[in-house]
């Protein structure tokens, strides 16, 4: 096992619910120095584990170990966190409660807290799900994060995006005939269908059209889609993918106490300095509604990552895509954040 593990014991949820039990799966890279001032929080995304952001860590990159104190914490339902697969019953597999975007960061916090005593935080960064959890971080605790740095990821589900997750949910949910009352009988085969129609979506026109997946060593459409989209998608848990797709389509930093779905308040309470990386080609979470959210964030800067990769250009695959990233958080972590 190379990660740790926070107890949360019992926890509320924003849903209403109650997980008994609850823990954290969370690893971290570099040493936390003596003032407790060199942390970045780097959240994982959907379907994702710590080892998937390790891309982005690195000596001599932005997130550099030897001069930041880098914790990954596990989203809730990956598998690694409390999860369908690991909860005991009556709340594991489809009995598992809803959790929201909310919940997630507020564990993160009380890991941060609790764990190492940490009070402020220098970067909160993140790649689809884990890019509306650095906003959240933004929104639920402004005082304490100096940075955020979402990239390929909005700050809520925009109408289209939960559209997609829906057919993906739909695709799951017709193996057993659209019957709730059958969802324990789910298995990973089931989720070849999942794969293809995620297919569409994680990468872009431009890439299929130009063929780039022969980069990756595929010499045909279908090798490309059987080889990653449903290899990688039957690895999955068909109860922790239905949790975690309830949690994407209803992410909104704004559906919360304090903001009441007011969702261009929650983006002007964002105290943090902000920087929001886009996809040129992602159809996924798109340039437009990211300019939208950077206009209504008080210090926020938008850069297009001009790539063929779609939503993928954030996944640590493409070079120029990873070195386009890395630099901009190079030039977000030298500024003060009061600049």
């Amino acid at each position: 096992m190379d990660y740790e593990v926070f107890d949360l014991g019992d926890v509320n949820l924003q849903s209403g619910g109650t997980l008994p039990n609850a823990f954290l799966a969370y690893k971290t890279y570099g040493k936390l120095n003596e003032k407790k001032d060199n942390v970045i929080v780097y959240p994982t995304a959907f379907g994702d584990q710590h080892v998937q952001n390790e891309w982005l860590i690195g000596n001599g990159m932005a997130l550099d170990p030897q001069k930041y104190f880098i914790i990954v914490p596990n989203l809730l339902g990956n598998g690694l966190s409390s999860s369908p697969s690991n909860t005991p019953p009556p709340f594991d597999r489809a009995h598992f409660p809803q959790v929201t975007i909310y919940d997630n960061v507020q564990f993160q916090q009380r890991l941060v807290t609790e764990k190492f005593g940490i009070q402020k935080i220098a970067l909160v960064v993140g790649w689809s799900m884990g890019g509306i959890q650095s906003f959240q971080w933004g929104v639920s605790y402004p005082d304490m994060v100096e940075r955020i740095a979402p990239f390929c990821g909005g700050a809520k589900t925009w109408p289209q995006t939960y559209v997609v997750l829906d057919g993906m949910k739909a695709a799951l949910m017709a193996t057993i005939g659209f019957d709730v009352n059958k969802r324990n009988n789910l298995t990973p085969t089931d989720m070849r269908a999942v794969g293809r129609v995620y297919a569409g979506w994680g990468v872009s026109q431009a890439f299929y059209r130009e063929e780039l997946y022969r980069e990756l060593g595929y010499d045909s459409l279908e090798g490309f889609v059987a080889g990653v989209w449903e290899k990688s998608f039957m690895k999955m848990d068909p109860h922790n993918v239905l949790a975690m797709l309830w949690t994407g389509q209803f992410a909104d930093i704004s559906a919360n106490p304090t903001h009441n779905g007011d969702f261009v308040k929650a983006l002007k309470g964002i105290k943090a300095r902000t920087c929001i990386m886009s996809g040129s080609t992602d159809l996924f979470c798109t340039a437009d509604e990211n300019k939208y959210e950077a206009k209504h964030i008080p210090h926020a800067s938008f850069h297009l990552i001009e790539s063929n990769w779609g939503h993928f250009a954030g996944r640590g695959i493409n070079e120029a895509d990873n070195k386009c990233i890395d630099d901009n958080l190079k030039q977000l972590l030298a500024l003060s954040p009061n600049e």
